[in-house]
């Protein structure tokens, strides 16, 4: 069973300014391969249908990329990224 999840407030200030959603993260999560990331981190990515405008351009996929932590109780989220095509 996964952990719970748990955002930083730097990964809750990045998720509205980036477009991405704690669902979103919370579902890239859950659902995808993890990878060693820098400083002992973690982080996996899934792309997402979009299909809408983003900063006035039109986009098809949206790919989310949470990097986090992971703890004995809990996954904390440190930021995320997110990457429209």
């Amino acid at each position: 069973m996964i952990k719970p999840i748990r955002l930083s407030s730097h990964a809750q200030e990045q998720i509205s300014y980036r477009g991405a959603s704690k669902e979103e993260i919370y579902d890239v999560i859950r659902t995808s391969v993890w990878e060693e990331a820098e400083m002992g981190r973690k982080e996996c990515h899934k792309d997402f249908e979009f299909n809408k405008i983003w900063n006035n351009k039109a986009y098809k996929t949206k790919q989310v990329r949470p990097i986090f932590v992971e703890t004995e109780k809990e996954i904390i989220v440190v930021t995320v990224y997110v990457y429209y095509r």
